[in-house]
């Protein structure tokens, strides 16, 4: 025989309420990890720079979006970064990966190019030496030493000194020229913060043109089908337009035409009303005293073509005949 629920023990209803509400709680945090609903499956690739790239930033295949970067940490010389793809086609085992420039305002993305046969294993990590950052600082400075090797250090100072030569009676306006110069950058570094907060406030502008990319294009499709119906409808409109102003001329002549003619009859429309205005007791005395004739006059003549009434203090008609 079941127990009523209400005469259960509200202490187990009540733990097994806390325990299910913290459980949902948890798979509310851990909702991109779940089977079914999850964001796909986890990789991970090495990168000597990270180049830029920051969690949440977008991961492509041939342009498309597959999926989004976790994190970007820093593993002993290099750095490890988490993604996760969400896709059906197959990037093989040999696939390599490329930080690339999303915008002009420094946002990156996550490119993979798809190399090797078969399906890359979930949890792979693509190495350091399948990957590339936009700028290496290890290489440019390795290239800035080797370039350095090369420098005629003779040349260099014969160079310096003939171009101190020549400034040395450089003309005032040259002068000025070079001491605005100086200027300007002191005044661009000494605005450092506001430039950053700038280009910080444009890279979220970019943001969300980004996201809204889809909205753009819909409400570009949609102005042009409205453009598509105006030049359809383009003789309607303009046969409209010449007909409006056809009837703009016609009203205008008219009313020329016949000015000289509405004046008289409005001065006496005015004399009329000022006489109705003078008299505006009298009418409402008339009008109430035509009330009562008016019902008896309908009473009178509502029963058809004679006249239904009556004499008081007259004796009964004899009868004749016997």
């Amino acid at each position: 025989m079941s127990v009523p629920f209400r005469e259960r023990n509200p202490v187990v209803i009540g733990a097994i309420s806390l325990a299910v509400i913290a459980l949902l709680i948890m798979a509310a945090f851990r909702a991109q990890d779940l089977p079914l609903i999850g964001g796909g499956d986890t990789y991970y690739a090495d990168f000597s720079e990270s180049g830029g790239l920051k969690a949440d930033d977008e991961v492509r295949i041939a342009g498309v979006r597959v999926g989004k970067v976790e994190s970007v940490e820093l593993d002993g010389d290099h750095v490890k970064v988490t993604f996760r793809v969400k896709t059906d086609s197959d990037f093989g085992e040999q696939t390599q990966a490329a930080i690339k420039v999303k915008t002009l305002l420094g946002a990156m993305y996550l490119a993979l190019e798809p190399a090797g046969d078969g399906q890359l294993a979930e949890g792979s990590e693509i190495p350091v030496e399948r990957t590339s950052s936009p700028y290496d600082v290890v290489d440019a400075f390795s290239g800035l030493a080797s370039t350095s090797e090369r420098i005629d250090t003779d040349q260099l100072a014969k160079s310096l000194t003939t171009l101190a030569d020549l400034t040395r009676n450089t003309p005032e306006e040259f002068r000025n020229a070079l001491d605005g110069v100086s200027r300007l950058s002191t005044t661009i570094a000494s605005r450092d913060d506001q430039i950053e907060s700038l280009l910080t406030n444009l890279d979220r502008v970019t943001t969300v043109l980004n996201d809204r990319d889809d909205d753009i294009i819909g409400l570009m499709k949609d102005s042009d089908v409205l453009f598509r119906a105006l030049v359809a409808r383009r003789d309607a409109v303009h046969n409209l337009l010449v007909s409006t102003s056809t009837l703009s001329q016609e009203l205008t002549a008219l009313i020329r035409q016949s000015r000289d003619d509405l004046k008289p009859a409005l001065e006496h429309l005015e004399n009329v009303v000022a006489v109705l205005n003078k008299n505006e007791d009298n009418l409402d005395n008339s009008l109430r005293l035509m009330a009562p004739f008016y019902r008896v006059f309908a009473s009178t003549l509502g029963n058809g073509p004679w006249f239904d009434t009556y004499i008081q203090n007259m004796p009964p008609a004899p009868q004749v005949g016997g």
